[in-house]
Protein backbone atom coordinates (compact mmCIF):
# COMPACT_ATOMS: atom_id res chain seq x y z
CA UNK A 1 0.00 0.00 0.00
CA UNK A 2 2.89 2.37 0.71
CA UNK A 3 4.08 2.10 -2.90
CA UNK A 4 0.92 3.80 -4.20
CA UNK A 5 1.46 7.26 -2.58
CA UNK A 6 5.11 7.11 -3.66
CA UNK A 7 4.13 6.37 -7.26
CA UNK A 8 1.61 9.20 -7.22
CA UNK A 9 4.22 11.64 -5.90
CA UNK A 10 6.47 10.82 -8.84
CA UNK A 11 3.78 11.66 -11.42
CA UNK A 12 4.00 15.37 -12.09
CA UNK A 13 1.57 17.40 -14.14
CA UNK A 14 3.12 19.70 -16.75
CA UNK A 15 2.04 23.31 -17.16
CA UNK A 16 2.47 23.50 -20.93
CA UNK A 17 1.76 27.22 -21.04
CA UNK A 18 4.62 27.91 -18.61
CA UNK A 19 7.12 25.85 -20.62
CA UNK A 20 5.84 27.04 -24.02
CA UNK A 21 8.67 29.52 -24.95
CA UNK A 22 11.61 27.07 -24.79
CA UNK A 23 9.43 24.19 -26.01
CA UNK A 24 8.40 26.07 -29.17
CA UNK A 25 12.03 26.95 -29.95
CA UNK A 26 13.05 23.28 -29.50
CA UNK A 27 10.12 22.01 -31.59
CA UNK A 28 10.88 24.40 -34.45
CA UNK A 29 14.53 23.27 -34.33
CA UNK A 30 13.39 19.68 -34.96
CA UNK A 31 11.06 20.83 -37.76
CA UNK A 32 13.92 22.66 -39.45
CA UNK A 33 16.26 19.68 -39.11
CA UNK A 34 13.74 17.30 -40.71
CA UNK A 35 12.67 19.78 -43.41
CA UNK A 36 16.32 20.24 -44.40
CA UNK A 37 16.43 16.58 -45.48
CA UNK A 38 13.70 17.06 -48.09
CA UNK A 39 14.14 20.60 -49.37
CA UNK A 40 16.24 21.18 -52.51
CA UNK A 41 19.14 23.63 -52.26
CA UNK A 42 17.20 26.37 -54.01
CA UNK A 43 14.49 26.23 -51.31
CA UNK A 44 16.84 26.17 -48.28
CA UNK A 45 16.37 29.92 -47.57
CA UNK A 46 12.83 29.14 -46.38
CA UNK A 47 14.37 27.44 -43.34
CA UNK A 48 15.62 30.82 -42.16
CA UNK A 49 12.16 32.35 -42.28
CA UNK A 50 10.68 29.32 -40.48
CA UNK A 51 13.27 29.88 -37.75
CA UNK A 52 12.46 33.60 -37.53
CA UNK A 53 8.75 32.78 -37.26
CA UNK A 54 9.42 30.13 -34.60
CA UNK A 55 11.46 32.50 -32.44
CA UNK A 56 8.78 35.16 -32.87
CA UNK A 57 6.09 32.69 -31.78
CA UNK A 58 8.16 31.66 -28.74
CA UNK A 59 8.53 35.32 -27.75
CA UNK A 60 4.78 35.96 -28.18
CA UNK A 61 4.04 33.08 -25.79
CA UNK A 62 5.57 35.17 -23.00
CA UNK A 63 2.51 37.45 -23.05
CA UNK A 64 0.03 34.98 -21.45
CA UNK A 65 2.54 34.43 -18.61
CA UNK A 66 2.57 38.06 -17.47
CA UNK A 67 -0.42 37.57 -15.14
CA UNK A 68 1.59 35.85 -12.40
CA UNK A 69 4.11 33.21 -11.33
CA UNK A 70 3.65 29.69 -12.69
CA UNK A 71 5.63 26.65 -11.59
CA UNK A 72 5.78 23.11 -12.88
CA UNK A 73 7.75 19.89 -12.30
CA UNK A 74 7.23 20.38 -8.57
CA UNK A 75 7.94 17.90 -5.76
CA UNK A 76 6.38 20.09 -3.08
CA UNK A 77 4.61 23.31 -4.01
CA UNK A 78 4.29 24.36 -0.38
CA UNK A 79 8.08 24.70 -0.08
CA UNK A 80 8.42 25.94 -3.69
CA UNK A 81 10.53 22.89 -4.59
CA UNK A 82 9.97 23.15 -8.35
CA UNK A 83 12.33 22.59 -11.25
CA UNK A 84 10.73 25.21 -13.55
CA UNK A 85 9.31 28.58 -12.51
CA UNK A 86 8.01 31.29 -14.86
CA UNK A 87 8.26 34.32 -12.57
CA UNK A 88 9.02 37.93 -13.52
CA UNK A 89 12.80 37.34 -13.58
CA UNK A 90 12.32 34.39 -15.91
CA UNK A 91 10.10 36.32 -18.32
CA UNK A 92 12.46 39.32 -18.53
CA UNK A 93 15.49 37.13 -19.31
CA UNK A 94 13.48 34.98 -21.75
CA UNK A 95 12.36 38.16 -23.51
CA UNK A 96 16.01 39.23 -23.78
CA UNK A 97 17.15 35.78 -24.97
CA UNK A 98 14.41 35.19 -27.54
CA UNK A 99 14.54 38.79 -28.77
CA UNK A 100 18.31 38.53 -29.15
CA UNK A 101 18.00 35.20 -30.97
CA UNK A 102 15.34 36.68 -33.28
CA UNK A 103 17.59 39.62 -34.23
CA UNK A 104 20.48 37.18 -34.71
CA UNK A 105 18.27 35.15 -37.05
CA UNK A 106 17.53 38.26 -39.13
CA UNK A 107 21.26 38.95 -39.40
CA UNK A 108 21.90 35.32 -40.31
CA UNK A 109 19.40 35.22 -43.20
CA UNK A 110 21.61 37.64 -45.14
CA UNK A 111 24.87 36.11 -43.89
CA UNK A 112 23.89 32.60 -44.99
CA UNK A 113 22.92 33.86 -48.43
CA UNK A 114 26.38 35.43 -48.81
CA UNK A 115 28.12 32.35 -47.36
CA UNK A 116 25.87 29.61 -48.75
CA UNK A 117 28.73 27.48 -50.06
CA UNK A 118 30.55 27.38 -46.73
CA UNK A 119 27.68 27.32 -44.21
CA UNK A 120 25.08 24.51 -44.36
CA UNK A 121 21.72 26.19 -43.80
CA UNK A 122 19.83 23.33 -42.14
CA UNK A 123 22.53 22.65 -39.56
CA UNK A 124 22.97 26.34 -38.82
CA UNK A 125 19.29 27.00 -38.08
CA UNK A 126 18.93 23.80 -36.05
CA UNK A 127 21.92 24.74 -33.88
CA UNK A 128 20.78 28.34 -33.39
CA UNK A 129 17.25 27.30 -32.35
CA UNK A 130 18.57 24.56 -30.05
CA UNK A 131 20.90 27.00 -28.33
CA UNK A 132 18.06 29.54 -27.99
CA UNK A 133 15.83 26.85 -26.42
CA UNK A 134 18.49 26.06 -23.81
CA UNK A 135 19.07 29.77 -23.16
CA UNK A 136 15.32 30.29 -22.63
CA UNK A 137 15.15 27.30 -20.27
CA UNK A 138 18.00 28.45 -18.01
CA UNK A 139 16.38 31.48 -16.28
CA UNK A 140 13.37 29.30 -15.42
CA UNK A 141 15.52 26.57 -13.86
CA UNK A 142 15.12 26.27 -10.12
CA UNK A 143 17.24 23.22 -9.39
CA UNK A 144 20.96 22.79 -9.95
CA UNK A 145 20.60 19.80 -12.30
CA UNK A 146 18.21 21.62 -14.66
CA UNK A 147 20.44 24.68 -14.45
CA UNK A 148 23.51 22.75 -15.64
CA UNK A 149 21.55 20.90 -18.36
CA UNK A 150 20.09 24.17 -19.67
CA UNK A 151 23.54 25.75 -19.62
CA UNK A 152 24.96 22.95 -21.75
CA UNK A 153 22.00 22.89 -24.15
CA UNK A 154 22.68 26.59 -24.73
CA UNK A 155 26.47 26.15 -25.00
CA UNK A 156 27.04 22.95 -27.00
CA UNK A 157 25.32 24.15 -30.21
CA UNK A 158 27.21 27.44 -29.87
CA UNK A 159 30.55 25.58 -30.24
CA UNK A 160 29.40 24.17 -33.56
CA UNK A 161 28.02 27.55 -34.69
CA UNK A 162 31.41 29.18 -34.13
CA UNK A 163 33.20 26.61 -36.31
CA UNK A 164 30.44 25.95 -38.85
CA UNK A 165 32.12 27.59 -41.85
CA UNK A 166 33.74 24.94 -44.06
CA UNK A 167 37.41 25.44 -44.88
CA UNK A 168 37.87 28.33 -42.46
CA UNK A 169 40.92 27.80 -40.26
CA UNK A 170 40.14 30.76 -37.98
CA UNK A 171 36.65 29.40 -37.27
CA UNK A 172 37.99 25.96 -36.35
CA UNK A 173 40.59 27.41 -33.99
CA UNK A 174 38.01 29.72 -32.40
CA UNK A 175 35.56 26.85 -31.90
CA UNK A 176 38.27 24.69 -30.29
CA UNK A 177 39.32 27.46 -27.90
CA UNK A 178 35.68 28.16 -27.00
CA UNK A 179 34.97 24.45 -26.53
CA UNK A 180 37.95 23.79 -24.26
CA UNK A 181 37.27 26.78 -22.02
CA UNK A 182 33.57 25.98 -21.76
CA UNK A 183 34.12 22.29 -21.03
CA UNK A 184 36.53 23.27 -18.26
CA UNK A 185 33.89 25.61 -16.83
CA UNK A 186 31.26 22.86 -16.94
CA UNK A 187 33.54 20.35 -15.22
CA UNK A 188 34.29 22.83 -12.44
CA UNK A 189 30.57 23.68 -12.06
CA UNK A 190 29.57 20.01 -11.91
CA UNK A 191 32.13 19.30 -9.20
CA UNK A 192 30.83 22.29 -7.24
CA UNK A 193 27.22 21.17 -7.65
CA UNK A 194 28.10 17.64 -6.51
CA UNK A 195 29.76 19.04 -3.36
CA UNK A 196 26.72 21.23 -2.64
CA UNK A 197 24.40 18.24 -3.10
CA UNK A 198 26.55 16.09 -0.81
CA UNK A 199 26.38 18.80 1.85
CA UNK A 200 22.66 19.60 1.65
CA UNK A 201 21.04 16.46 0.22
CA UNK A 202 18.98 18.45 -2.32
CA UNK A 203 19.31 20.13 -5.72
CA UNK A 204 16.38 22.57 -5.50
CA UNK A 205 17.68 26.12 -5.15
CA UNK A 206 15.35 27.18 -2.33
CA UNK A 207 16.05 24.00 -0.37
CA UNK A 208 19.81 24.39 -0.98
CA UNK A 209 19.56 27.90 0.53
CA UNK A 210 17.91 26.45 3.64
CA UNK A 211 20.25 23.46 3.82
CA UNK A 212 23.43 25.54 3.68
CA UNK A 213 22.39 27.35 6.88
CA UNK A 214 22.27 24.03 8.78
CA UNK A 215 25.22 22.13 7.34
CA UNK A 216 26.86 19.63 9.67
CA UNK A 217 30.20 20.89 11.01
CA UNK A 218 32.08 18.03 9.34
CA UNK A 219 30.65 19.04 5.93
CA UNK A 220 31.20 22.78 6.28
CA UNK A 221 34.46 22.80 4.27
CA UNK A 222 32.86 20.64 1.58
CA UNK A 223 29.94 23.06 1.29
CA UNK A 224 32.26 26.08 1.05
CA UNK A 225 34.31 24.38 -1.65
CA UNK A 226 31.14 23.52 -3.58
CA UNK A 227 29.93 27.12 -3.47
CA UNK A 228 33.29 28.47 -4.68
CA UNK A 229 33.64 25.93 -7.51
CA UNK A 230 30.09 26.57 -8.72
CA UNK A 231 30.76 30.31 -8.84
CA UNK A 232 34.06 29.79 -10.69
CA UNK A 233 32.27 27.71 -13.32
CA UNK A 234 29.72 30.45 -13.97
CA UNK A 235 32.49 33.09 -14.04
CA UNK A 236 33.84 31.26 -17.12
CA UNK A 237 30.44 31.53 -18.79
CA UNK A 238 30.19 35.28 -18.16
CA UNK A 239 33.69 35.85 -19.64
CA UNK A 240 34.85 37.44 -16.39
CA UNK A 241 38.61 38.03 -16.13
CA UNK A 242 40.74 35.87 -15.85
CA UNK A 243 38.36 33.48 -17.64
CA UNK A 244 37.94 35.74 -20.68
CA UNK A 245 40.81 34.61 -22.89
CA UNK A 246 38.54 32.85 -25.41
CA UNK A 247 36.42 35.91 -26.24
CA UNK A 248 38.41 37.96 -28.83
CA UNK A 249 39.52 35.02 -31.00
CA UNK A 250 36.11 33.37 -30.79
CA UNK A 251 34.28 36.51 -31.91
CA UNK A 252 36.69 37.05 -34.81
CA UNK A 253 36.59 33.41 -35.95
CA UNK A 254 32.82 32.99 -35.72
CA UNK A 255 30.36 34.22 -38.36
CA UNK A 256 29.44 37.77 -37.36
CA UNK A 257 25.80 36.96 -36.42
CA UNK A 258 27.09 34.18 -34.14
CA UNK A 259 29.51 36.64 -32.49
CA UNK A 260 26.55 38.98 -31.92
CA UNK A 261 24.56 36.07 -30.45
CA UNK A 262 27.36 35.14 -28.05
CA UNK A 263 27.86 38.75 -26.97
CA UNK A 264 24.22 39.13 -25.93
CA UNK A 265 22.46 35.78 -25.47
CA UNK A 266 25.59 33.99 -24.25
CA UNK A 267 26.10 36.69 -21.63
CA UNK A 268 22.43 36.57 -20.59
CA UNK A 269 22.78 32.82 -20.00
CA UNK A 270 25.89 33.19 -17.86
CA UNK A 271 24.61 36.11 -15.81
CA UNK A 272 21.13 34.69 -15.19
CA UNK A 273 22.71 31.46 -13.98
CA UNK A 274 25.09 33.41 -11.75
CA UNK A 275 22.19 35.40 -10.28
CA UNK A 276 20.22 32.24 -9.51
CA UNK A 277 23.05 30.44 -7.73
CA UNK A 278 24.16 33.48 -5.72
CA UNK A 279 20.95 35.25 -4.71
CA UNK A 280 18.55 32.27 -4.65
CA UNK A 281 20.74 29.26 -3.73
CA UNK A 282 23.70 30.71 -1.80
CA UNK A 283 22.44 33.81 0.08
CA UNK A 284 23.98 32.56 3.32
CA UNK A 285 27.41 32.68 1.66
CA UNK A 286 27.10 36.31 0.58
CA UNK A 287 30.20 37.10 2.63
CA UNK A 288 32.11 34.76 0.26
CA UNK A 289 30.68 35.56 -3.17
CA UNK A 290 30.06 39.27 -2.56
CA UNK A 291 33.75 40.29 -2.20
CA UNK A 292 34.83 37.74 -4.83
CA UNK A 293 32.42 39.13 -7.46
CA UNK A 294 33.36 42.72 -6.56
CA UNK A 295 37.02 41.92 -7.26
CA UNK A 296 36.09 40.11 -10.48
CA UNK A 297 33.97 43.08 -11.58
CA UNK A 298 36.83 45.55 -11.07
CA UNK A 299 39.32 43.29 -12.85
CA UNK A 300 36.96 42.47 -15.73
CA UNK A 301 35.94 46.02 -16.60
CA UNK A 302 39.56 47.23 -16.40
CA UNK A 303 41.08 44.48 -18.55
CA UNK A 304 38.21 44.67 -21.07
CA UNK A 305 38.43 48.43 -21.55
CA UNK A 306 42.24 48.47 -21.73
CA UNK A 307 42.10 45.65 -24.30
CA UNK A 308 39.63 47.63 -26.41
CA UNK A 309 41.77 50.76 -26.06
CA UNK A 310 44.79 48.93 -27.53
CA UNK A 311 43.07 47.98 -30.80
CA UNK A 312 44.72 49.48 -33.89
CA UNK A 313 42.33 50.91 -36.47
CA UNK A 314 44.20 49.38 -39.44
CA UNK A 315 44.51 45.87 -38.00
CA UNK A 316 42.44 43.15 -39.66
CA UNK A 317 39.12 42.52 -37.85
CA UNK A 318 39.89 45.35 -35.42
CA UNK A 319 36.22 46.43 -35.37
CA UNK A 320 35.10 42.97 -34.21
CA UNK A 321 37.99 42.73 -31.75
CA UNK A 322 37.07 46.11 -30.26
CA UNK A 323 33.47 44.95 -29.81
CA UNK A 324 34.77 41.72 -28.24
CA UNK A 325 36.98 43.51 -25.71
CA UNK A 326 34.20 46.02 -25.12
CA UNK A 327 31.85 43.15 -24.26
CA UNK A 328 34.36 41.96 -21.65
CA UNK A 329 34.35 45.44 -20.15
CA UNK A 330 30.55 45.53 -20.20
CA UNK A 331 30.55 42.17 -18.36
CA UNK A 332 32.42 43.92 -15.57
CA UNK A 333 29.66 46.52 -15.27
CA UNK A 334 27.06 43.74 -15.21
CA UNK A 335 28.88 42.03 -12.34
CA UNK A 336 28.79 45.14 -10.13
CA UNK A 337 25.12 44.92 -8.99
CA UNK A 338 25.41 41.14 -8.44
CA UNK A 339 28.37 41.80 -6.16
CA UNK A 340 26.40 44.60 -4.49
CA UNK A 341 23.57 42.13 -3.78
CA UNK A 342 25.94 40.36 -1.40
CA UNK A 343 26.11 43.51 0.73
CA UNK A 344 22.68 45.11 0.17
CA UNK A 345 19.66 44.81 2.44
CA UNK A 346 17.49 44.59 -0.68
CA UNK A 347 19.31 42.24 -3.10
CA UNK A 348 16.34 42.31 -5.49
CA UNK A 349 16.85 46.00 -6.21
CA UNK A 350 20.54 45.43 -6.95
CA UNK A 351 19.78 42.52 -9.27
CA UNK A 352 17.22 44.71 -11.04
CA UNK A 353 20.09 47.03 -11.99
CA UNK A 354 21.93 44.15 -13.68
CA UNK A 355 18.81 43.08 -15.57
CA UNK A 356 18.09 46.66 -16.68
CA UNK A 357 21.68 47.09 -17.87
CA UNK A 358 21.51 43.77 -19.73
CA UNK A 359 18.36 44.88 -21.60
CA UNK A 360 20.03 48.12 -22.69
CA UNK A 361 23.26 46.38 -23.64
CA UNK A 362 21.43 43.73 -25.68
CA UNK A 363 19.60 46.26 -27.86
CA UNK A 364 22.52 48.56 -28.66
CA UNK A 365 25.23 45.88 -28.92
CA UNK A 366 23.16 43.87 -31.41
CA UNK A 367 22.67 47.11 -33.35
CA UNK A 368 26.43 47.71 -33.46
CA UNK A 369 27.03 44.15 -34.66
CA UNK A 370 24.30 44.57 -37.30
CA UNK A 371 26.10 47.61 -38.74
CA UNK A 372 29.40 45.69 -38.57
CA UNK A 373 27.74 42.89 -40.56
CA UNK A 374 26.65 45.44 -43.16
CA UNK A 375 30.13 46.96 -43.54
CA UNK A 376 31.67 43.48 -43.57
CA UNK A 377 29.74 42.62 -46.74
CA UNK A 378 31.95 44.98 -48.76
CA UNK A 379 35.01 45.18 -46.48
CA UNK A 380 35.81 41.58 -45.52
CA UNK A 381 38.61 42.50 -43.08
CA UNK A 382 36.21 44.68 -41.06
CA UNK A 383 38.83 47.12 -39.77
CA UNK A 384 37.87 50.21 -37.78
CA UNK A 385 39.47 52.29 -40.54
CA UNK A 386 36.92 50.80 -42.98
CA UNK A 387 34.24 52.85 -41.21
CA UNK A 388 35.85 56.15 -42.14
CA UNK A 389 33.40 58.25 -44.13
CA UNK A 390 30.46 55.90 -43.55
CA UNK A 391 28.24 58.97 -43.17
CA UNK A 392 29.03 60.03 -46.75
CA UNK A 393 28.03 56.63 -48.12
CA UNK A 394 25.10 55.75 -45.84
CA UNK A 395 24.07 58.61 -43.53
CA UNK A 396 21.30 56.80 -41.64
CA UNK A 397 23.43 53.73 -40.90
CA UNK A 398 26.29 55.95 -39.70
CA UNK A 399 23.97 57.92 -37.42
CA UNK A 400 22.58 54.71 -35.94
CA UNK A 401 26.06 53.26 -35.33
CA UNK A 402 27.09 56.53 -33.69
CA UNK A 403 24.00 56.31 -31.49
CA UNK A 404 24.76 52.70 -30.52
CA UNK A 405 28.37 53.57 -29.63
CA UNK A 406 27.28 56.59 -27.58
CA UNK A 407 24.79 54.38 -25.73
CA UNK A 408 27.58 51.92 -24.90
CA UNK A 409 29.72 54.84 -23.76
CA UNK A 410 26.87 56.29 -21.67
CA UNK A 411 26.72 59.67 -23.42
CA UNK A 412 23.73 61.67 -24.70
CA UNK A 413 21.80 61.23 -26.92
CA UNK A 414 22.23 57.62 -25.77
CA UNK A 415 20.24 58.35 -22.62
CA UNK A 416 19.47 54.68 -21.99
CA UNK A 417 23.23 53.94 -21.74
CA UNK A 418 23.75 56.80 -19.29
CA UNK A 419 20.69 55.73 -17.28
CA UNK A 420 21.87 52.11 -17.10
CA UNK A 421 25.36 53.10 -15.94
CA UNK A 422 23.91 55.41 -13.28
CA UNK A 423 21.72 52.59 -11.90
CA UNK A 424 24.73 50.25 -11.72
CA UNK A 425 26.83 53.00 -10.09
CA UNK A 426 24.04 53.64 -7.56
CA UNK A 427 23.83 49.95 -6.70
CA UNK A 428 27.52 49.93 -5.81
CA UNK A 429 27.27 53.11 -3.71
CA UNK A 430 24.13 51.95 -1.88
CA UNK A 431 25.87 48.69 -0.95
CA UNK A 432 28.84 50.57 0.50
CA UNK A 433 31.18 49.59 -2.34
CA UNK A 434 32.56 53.09 -2.89
CA UNK A 435 35.92 51.80 -4.15
CA UNK A 436 34.17 49.74 -6.84
CA UNK A 437 32.13 52.79 -7.90
CA UNK A 438 35.41 54.73 -8.32
CA UNK A 439 36.92 51.91 -10.42
CA UNK A 440 33.79 51.91 -12.57
CA UNK A 441 33.96 55.70 -13.05
CA UNK A 442 37.60 55.46 -14.20
CA UNK A 443 36.71 52.69 -16.65
CA UNK A 444 33.81 54.68 -18.08
CA UNK A 445 36.28 57.48 -18.86
CA UNK A 446 38.68 54.99 -20.51
CA UNK A 447 35.84 53.60 -22.62
CA UNK A 448 34.84 57.10 -23.75
CA UNK A 449 38.11 57.42 -25.65
CA UNK A 450 37.74 54.41 -27.97
CA UNK A 451 33.97 54.78 -28.44
CA UNK A 452 34.31 58.47 -29.36
CA UNK A 453 37.32 57.77 -31.58
CA UNK A 454 35.28 55.26 -33.60
CA UNK A 455 32.26 57.59 -33.65
CA UNK A 456 34.36 60.49 -34.96
CA UNK A 457 35.76 58.32 -37.74
CA UNK A 458 32.27 57.80 -39.15
CA UNK A 459 31.94 61.50 -40.02
CA UNK A 460 35.44 62.17 -41.39
CA UNK A 461 36.03 62.69 -45.09
CA UNK A 462 36.38 59.30 -46.81
CA UNK A 463 39.66 58.32 -48.46
CA UNK A 464 38.85 58.01 -52.14
CA UNK A 465 35.39 57.16 -53.38
CA UNK A 466 33.07 56.22 -50.47
CA UNK A 467 32.03 52.57 -50.50
CA UNK A 468 28.32 52.11 -51.10
CA UNK A 469 26.71 49.51 -48.84
CA UNK A 470 23.62 47.79 -50.22
CA UNK A 471 21.40 46.87 -47.29
CA UNK A 472 19.34 43.66 -47.75
CA UNK A 473 15.84 43.62 -46.25
CA UNK A 474 16.58 41.28 -43.26
CA UNK A 475 19.65 43.34 -42.34
CA UNK A 476 17.62 46.53 -42.69
CA UNK A 477 15.00 45.07 -40.35
CA UNK A 478 17.61 44.13 -37.73
CA UNK A 479 19.28 47.57 -37.79
CA UNK A 480 15.91 49.34 -37.75
CA UNK A 481 14.54 47.27 -34.85
CA UNK A 482 17.58 47.84 -32.66
CA UNK A 483 17.59 51.54 -33.57
CA UNK A 484 13.90 51.98 -32.76
CA UNK A 485 14.29 50.09 -29.49
CA UNK A 486 17.33 52.14 -28.47
CA UNK A 487 15.65 55.46 -29.27
CA UNK A 488 12.42 54.43 -27.53
CA UNK A 489 14.26 53.34 -24.39
CA UNK A 490 16.27 56.58 -24.39
CA UNK A 491 12.96 58.46 -24.44
CA UNK A 492 11.59 56.60 -21.41
CA UNK A 493 14.54 54.99 -19.57
CA UNK A 494 12.67 54.74 -16.27
CA UNK A 495 10.41 52.07 -17.80
CA UNK A 496 13.37 49.71 -18.16
CA UNK A 497 14.22 49.70 -14.48
CA UNK A 498 10.57 49.26 -13.48
CA UNK A 499 10.16 46.40 -15.93
CA UNK A 500 13.41 44.77 -14.83
CA UNK A 501 13.16 45.18 -11.07
CA UNK A 502 9.48 44.66 -10.23
CA UNK A 503 9.01 41.42 -8.31
CA UNK A 504 12.03 39.62 -9.72
CA UNK A 505 11.74 36.59 -7.44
Amino acid sequence: MSAQPLAESLVQSVDWLAVAPPTIAAAVALVVLVADLFLPETRKPVLGWISVAGLGAAAVMLLPLLDGDRSTFCVNRATRACSYTADHFTLVIQFLVLGGALLTALLSVTNLKDDERRVPAGEFWFLLLSSAAGAALLPASRDLATLIVALEVASLPAFALVGIRHGEKRSSEAALKFFLSSVTATAVSLMGVSFVYASTGTLYLTQVAQGLTHVDGQLHTLAQTGVVLTLVGFAFKTAAVPFHFWVPDTYVGAPLPVAAYLSVVGKAVGFSGLILVTVVAFPSYADVWGPALAALAALTMTVGNVGALRQQATRAYSAVRLLAWSSVGQAGYLLVPIAAAGYARNPQKAIGSTVAYALMYAAVNLGAFAVAALVGRSRALNRISDYRGLYAANPLTALLLAFFLLCLAGLPPGIIGLFAKVTVFSAAVDAGLGWLAVVMAVNVVIALFYYLQWTGLLFRAPEGEPARHRVPAPLTAAIALTGILGVALSGAPQLVLRFAATGLF
